[in-house]
């Protein structure tokens, strides 16, 4: 077959690469920089994740064999341990936070402790017998814990009622508590060792920037914007008039799907919904920053906008190539401009200078408990003219780089 795909982020480049083998496959791109999500550019030879700081890693093995079929992971990539970490009360503490409850105040110590030996006695409840996210964080942690940490930085990333976010949503998302390991962790003071990602793997040269150069050799990739041209006739899909595809994949944003493909949702399935579909965007602000090793710096406290630190610096010192100090980047979420994030990180460790700053418009999906049902009802309407949704904005799910490459190997079974 001919098939298109839309847009050159990771989902795209997956895609193509595994439909490339049997398919003629042209890959459209509107940016003139490729990799979506995790594209990179240097700025003074240091290396500005532009949203974010992206690294690879995966439990599923089919996944990571998959992808390691593309690179040399000893000669290419550096294994990392994640090194994350909290700012809290103007200290930098362990993360999980729950695991460094000796930090807290002494009197707000006492009370995550003791609401954590009540919770302990109460039935077992499995993550989706919780209403909503809010639930599932006082029900696992505790009022005072959820008020002094949970609440404050989800608010900040999410900026949404926590009680409107769907459990479905987190499922391998997030590790479960257990009062045990917390307790232990407490008194025994251990690093934690067995997180999601407690480990990753890193090019040692231009970051997330040389994954999806090396995906996109051996592509036909376009960078134009193709969305306004395409036409349905006769059964195929047609760009610019004169391209003719048997089936395409985009991997947009839904609420953008071009013209030709909204006409088809038409009385079949609520595209208001689709229109109120939650996200949010997020400003980051490149920095130096004094020497640490820390790789993600978790800020939930309301004295700054700022969510988190990303040290890319850390992760390879070639990151650092045009500069004597290391470097990361801050991020907020949804728009602030320049100023408002250089007088924001006065407030941040580390006597941060800027570099440089990107505004993405769409980071972080939110889904609420109709989400997967409304996107569902998409794809079953668009699938039979040959027209898939793949990846975080396309299928509105909070897909790493793993999971975006999870979603385009199952796409191919329905391709196929």
């Amino acid at each position: 077959m001919r098939i298109a795909v839309m847009g050159a982020g990771i989902s795209g480049l997956s895609i193509a690469n595994l439909l490339k083998k049997e398919h003629e496959v042209v890959v459209y791109e509107k940016q003139a920089l490729t990799g979506g999500l995790i594209k990179c550019e240097r700025v003074n030879d240091c290396l500005f994740h532009k949203v974010g700081g992206h690294v690879f890693n995966s439990k599923n093995q089919v996944v990571f064999d998959w992808f390691w079929s593309f690179f040399d992971k000893d000669k290419e990539f550096i294994k990392a341990k994640r090194n994350a970490k909290v700012y809290y009360n103007g200290k930098i503490i362990g993360y999980p936070i729950e695991n460094y409850i000796y930090h807290f105040e002494r009197t707000i110590a006492k009370k995550i402790i003791h609401e954590l030996i009540d919770l302990e006695k109460e039935p077992y409840k499995a993550p989706f017998d919780y209403e909503n996210f809010e639930d599932f964080l006082k029900g696992n942690f505790g009022e005072t814990l959820f008020s002094e940490y949970f609440k404050p930085y989800n608010n900040k990333i999410w900026r949404t009622d926590l009680k409107e976010v769907a459990m479905e949503w987190l499922e391998g998302k997030l590790p479960m508590p257990n009062f045990r390991d917390i307790i232990l962790s407490n008194i025994i003071k251990e690093e934690e060792g067995e997180m999601v990602h407690s480990t990753f793997y890193y090019p040692k040269v231009d970051g997330s920037q040389f994954i999806v150069n090396r995906l996109s050799q051996g592509l036909t990739i376009k960078t134009t914007d193709a969305g306004d041209s395409i036409t349905l006739v006769n059964g195929k899909i047609v760009f610019n008039e004169s391209e003719v595809f048997d089936k395409v994949v985009f991997t947009g944003n839904i609420k953008h799907l071009p013209i030709a493909f909204k006409k088809l949702l038409d009385n079949k399935v609520d595209t208001d919904g689709v229109d109120r579909l939650k996200s949010n965007g997020t400003s980051n602000l490149f920095c130096e920053t004094d020497d640490n090793d820390i790789s993600w710096l978790y800020i939930p406290e309301n004295f700054t906008r700022a969510h988190r630190i990303i040290y890319t610096g850390n992760f390879s010192d070639s990151n650092n190539r045009g500069s004597a100090r290391k470097t990361c980047v801050v991020e907020f979420s949804g728009e602030v401009d320049y100023e408002e994030m250089v007088n924001e990180i006065k407030k941040l460790p580390g006597n941060l200078t800027p570099i440089a700053c990107n505004y993405e418009a769409n980071s972080y999906v939110v889904q609420d408990k109709n989400t997967r049902i409304l996107i569902q009802d998409v794809k079953d309407t668009l699938a039979p003219f040959g027209i898939y949704l793949l990846g975080r904005f396309a299928e509105w799910e909070y897909y790493n780089m793993d999971k975006a490459i999870e979603a385009a190997m199952e796409l191919i079974k329905t391709i196929k």
